[in-house]
């Protein structure tokens, strides 16, 4: 019975350690992806604020959004 009970206790704690990886793991890229989503954030609100500012300096060199064509590749 005690060797039973201590390869019981053998894979609670493999399984403990695996979880705790595992979580952690879970908890860098929960922060990866939060980090991404603020990049993203400040490259549209780059990227319309330049629209805007183009659009003012050279407003016949900007096609509107809807009659932009999509690539070749679509």
């Amino acid at each position: 019975m005690s060797e039973l009970h201590n390869d019981l206790v053998a894979r609670l704690e493999e399984l403990e350690t695996r979880f705790a990886f595992q979580e952690q793991a879970l908890n860098d890229l929960s922060q990866a992806f939060a980090d991404q989503q603020r990049r993203i954030d400040v490259l549209e609100r780059t990227t319309r604020e330049l629209r805007e500012q183009l659009e003012v300096i050279l407003p016949s060199l900007v096609v509107p959004a809807a009659d932009e064509t999509p690539p070749p590749h679509y």
